[in-house]
């Protein structure tokens, strides 16, 4: 596996993030909308043919001791259906924090004058950026960087 796609997954949008083992790094790409028709699956499809990942990941919130919670089955729900159409591995992985994260780093660039406020939407992409680093350390021989 060289490509991967991340996607943190949200009621109203999903994060999306590619990250490379060969460079251990993720980059944050776009926020795809989610709502009452489910998410915007051509926009995924579209995000797929253009950085045709060997795999995707999608982050499993749970609760600080590791159990799940409400949105928990709705992220693996959305992993299965990605799976179904894709035919691609999906990976949960574990983003307990990853929010809290994303929050900070969003504020940090704020702060660096590399983000404004009306900018905050991507904040769902940042979140699927810390989830691929995540999955990206865990992974042998490879070094994430941020």
């Amino acid at each position: 596996m060289t490509t991967v796609i991340g996607f943190d997954y949200g009621a109203r949008r999903i994060g999306v993030a590619v990250g490379n083992r060969i460079s251990g790094s993720a980059r944050a790409l776009e926020v795809v909308g989610n709502g009452a028709n489910g998410p915007d699956w051509a926009r995924v499809q579209a995000l797929l043919r253009e950085w045709r990942p060997d795999a995707l990941l999608v982050g499993l919130p749970l609760t600080l001791d590791a159990g799940e919670q409400s949105n928990s089955r709705a992220a693996r729900l959305f992993a299965a259906e990605l799976h179904t159409r894709h035919q691609l591995p999906v990976v949960m992985v574990d983003e307990r924090l990853s929010s809290r994260e994303a929050a900070t780093r969003f504020a940090e660039r704020r702060a660096g004058g590399v983000a404004r406020r009306k900018h905050a939407a991507a904040l769902d992409a940042v979140a699927a950026e810390i989830i691929v680093e995540q999955w990206l350390r865990d992974q042998p021989g490879t070094t994430a960087s941020a």
